[in-house]
């Protein structure tokens, strides 16, 4: 019956005034015409129709339509068909809907009368055809102009072109959606249009159509005359150099000895320098002290510590069970020993992923242990080591790239062959790899998959061969694009507080670079070296690019993203404590550990519990591979604690601390001010600060009872006060 109303339809349609002409006219194709409509009017988002599992109100989609059979399947033959009828077109349910002309909890997505309803229309009046297998399909998509420089406040007309597999082209300008990846910088409008706004910089608007993605960017000038820059040191302030020219942003000023003392040393120690590293480098007249400096924090054991606590939070060194010392003791000793030892970068990840063994004999077998499922494991190695988030990619195509379901699971099939076994030691297991045909089953189409690294052809693995070892070779290869460009990407982060990728590990075409150039050679720069993490180190602190003041300039307050100043960062939770401490001249002590382990050298999460400083200032518990679990922004929670804890209270008041030293200390006032000072700032103090301390350390005081202190109580009281002040300062919580 339905299939007669639909032939009766199309007669009627044919023999109607202008119907012979309509009939010539080829129908709209599903995929090439009609999804991208539904994406347009987001019918097919993640907060409509393409609901996760369930849809919206019994209707369900893909995901932005990157299931296209499935999607016409429940819109054509879901519900008997009821969505569409081609009878009367405009009354199917499909279109009324869309249109708004019934309840639609959606609202209104199309206007009757528009070129996107008269398809839609045409579409159902023509029997609802997918198309055929020889049908062309969408190759690519280019937008014009693919970058401009455009002034704040103005505008840009974008065009968008598909390319289809027969060569043909179409302009899809008005069905394409746009989203700047900055909107204090640009916006974009529905049809394409970009306005730009007053923030300087460089800012991407993403394009997106039918499945496909590109990238329009725009350098924002600020226009102001950049007539002279600090010399450069090395390719780094090349290249930043040239965008702050480009841009019109005029550098901050070179910072003097005493702030990159104490920047450096919190940057690759995590510490504040000490009172005699304080006075001999400011001292120093040698031209090369900086170097000097830098050589010497980075063979120090304080490097190691400092970055082992960073990566064995991220390799999730997680301790749930008084069983799990030994684990995470182990890894972090292991870890911690290859950064001191300088081990190459991508030797240090072979050794993780391709581990096997026990966890004694090979701590590197550790991450198995917290890291057991193949969807899991694939998920932590792309977005910790390659910058690629794949989460998405389970369930659907990614949206903002071009990663799918069978990219996903290619990628999981590496860590198929995992075996494990118990061994005597509660608790643990030996890894070991299973002979057998390297695979892992999609769980939507319940396909094998064969191991593929990611953008690479499927691999024919021998059964006798581990898969994670053709796995580590891919990521060690020079010609990888990601592995090199995350770690440069995730460390010039460490140092200037944002990456040249924002967020650190979220690298894909969508969300490209603010200085590609520069990305590009810090990535061949890595390579070159062997994949050598202090010299990358090095040239990132040796660069005048990382030595400029944080104080801005009247032109470059606004710039967030470019590096004309030193950003100032919030001291991470470790680190503060160790300075309260080294400022104080107290200890913190920590279960199973000697007496003065310093917070940044804790082996795993399970400190955070003992710690109320650690939990309140936002230490990682080592649950996800991002670097987001940390906490860095400022509460009133953490105000409160500064002020009137009790564990900081007793490090100010700490027998043999810094308080009762200076007030037992035969030397003149000023002199023991001037030694705090350099204590906590690394700097002398102003003559004002110094007047100020004084007066305060003069104030008679009594005890509880009112009965007046002596003048040595009285004093250290005094210098406990003063600690206390500084401490609370915003001077004292950044590194700036």
């Amino acid at each position: 019956m339905r299939l007669a109303l639909r032939a009766a339809a199309l007669l009627i349609l044919a023999t109607a005034p202008g119907g012979a002409a309509e009939a010539t006219r080829p129908p709209p194709h599903f995929v090439n015409d009609i999804v991208p409509i539904l994406t347009k009017a987001d019918c097919n988002s993640g907060a409509c129709h393409a609901k996760a599992d369930v849809g919206q109100r019994g209707f369900r989609l893909s995901l932005l339509g990157f299931e296209p059979q499935e999607d016409y399947e429940h819109i054509v033959k879901e519900a008997k068909g009821r969505r569409v009828f081609p009878p009367a077109p405009e009354q199917s349910l499909l279109v009324l809907k869309a249109a708004n002309l019934v309840p639609h909890g959606g609202g209104k997505k199309l206007d009757p009368g528009s070129e996107e309803y008269d398809a839609l229309v045409r579409w159902i009046s023509a029997g609802m055809p997918y198309g055929q297998p020889e049908d062309p399909v969408l190759s690519s998509l280019e937008v014009e102009p693919a970058e401009a420089p455009l002034a704040p406040g103005a505008s840009r007309q974008l065009k968008v072109t598909a390319r289809y597999s027969d060569g043909s082209t179409r302009d899809v300008t008005r069905r394409a959606l746009y989203e700047a990846n900055d909107k204090a910088m640009a916006e974009a409008d529905e049809h394409g249009l970009v306005r730009t706004l007053d923030l300087p910089g460089n800012v991407a608007v993403m394009v997106r159509y039918s499945g496909r993605v590109t990238v329009f960017r725009a350098a924002i000038p600020l226009g102001a005359p950049v007539e002279s820059l600090p010399p450069e040191k090395n390719f780094i302030d090349r290249h930043v150099f040239a965008n702050l020219k480009r841009l019109g942003i005029p550098p901050s000023a070179l910072c003097d000895d005493s702030t990159f003392l104490r920047r450096v040393s919190l940057d690759l120690a995590g510490r504040l320098p000490t009172l005699e590293e304080t006075q001999a480098f400011l001292a120093s007249r040698e031209p090369d002290k900086r170097a000097r400096l830098t050589n010497t924090l980075l063979a120090s054991p304080d490097y190691a510590d400092w970055f082992a606590n960073k990566w064995t939070a991220l390799l999730k060194n997680k301790r749930d069970a008084a069983a799990d010392i030994t684990a995470n003791f182990a890894f972090h000793a292991w870890m911690r020993d290859s950064l001191l030892a300088n081990t190459p970068y991508d030797q240090i990840v072979r050794q993780i992923l391709a581990s096997t063994g026990t966890i004694v004999a090979n701590p590197p077998v550790a991450w198995y242990k917290r890291v057991k499922e193949p969807v899991q494991q694939l998920e932590d190695v792309a977005q910790l080591f390659l910058g690629v988030r794949m989460n998405c990619a389970q369930c659907h195509h990614h949206p903002f790239e071009r990663w799918s379901q069978h990219d996903y699971y290619s990628f999981a099939a590496f860590f198929s062959q995992i075996g494990r076994k118990p061994t005597a030691v509660a608790n643990e297991d030996l890894i070991f790899h299973k002979r057998g045909i390297a695979q892992i089953e999609n769980k939507k189409t319940r396909e094998p998959v064969r191991p593929a690294a990611l953008g690479q052809p499927t691999l024919d693995i021998p059964p006798d061969e581990d898969p994670r070892l053709r796995l580590a070779d891919w990521m060690g290869d020079p010609s990888n694009p990601f592995f090199a460009r995350s770690l440069v990407n995730r460390y010039w982060k460490h140092f200037f507080k944002r990456g040249l990728i924002e967020p650190e590990d979220d690298i894909r075409d969508s969300n490209p670079e603010s200085n590609p150039e520069l990305l590009d050679a810090l990535a061949a720069h890595f390579v070159s070296s062997g994949f050598d993490l202090k010299d990358l180190v090095r040239q990132i602190v040796q660069s005048h690019s990382y030595q400029l003041g944080s104080e801005p300039n009247e032109h470059n307050l606004a710039d967030t993203q470019n590096f004309s100043r030193y950003y100032p960062k919030r001291l991470t939770a470790e680190v503060l404590l160790d300075s309260i401490d080294g400022v104080a001249g107290s200890k913190s002590d920590f279960a199973d550990l000697p007496a003065g382990t310093r917070a940044v050298s804790l082996p795993d999460n399970s400190y955070n519990r003992a710690s109320p400083f650690l939990k309140v200032f936002g230490r990682p518990e080592g649950a996800s591979v991002c670097e987001c679990e940390r906490v860095q922004t400022a509460s009133l929670a953490q105000s409160l604690h500064l002020m009137n804890a009790a564990d900081v209270k007793t490090k100010l008041t700490a027998a043999g601390g810094r308080a009762e030293t200076l007030s037992k200390a035969e030397m003149p006032e000023p002199k023991r001010i001037r030694e705090l000072y350099l204590a906590a700032y690394a700097r002398e103090p102003e003559a004002e600060e110094v007047r100020l301390a004084e007066a305060h350390l003069a104030k008679p005081r009594t005890d509880s009872t009112g009965k007046p202190l002596d003048s040595q109580q009285a004093r250290r009281q005094g210098y406990e006060d003063l600690i206390w002040a500084l401490v609370n300062t915003k001077e004292f919580l950044f590194n700036h």
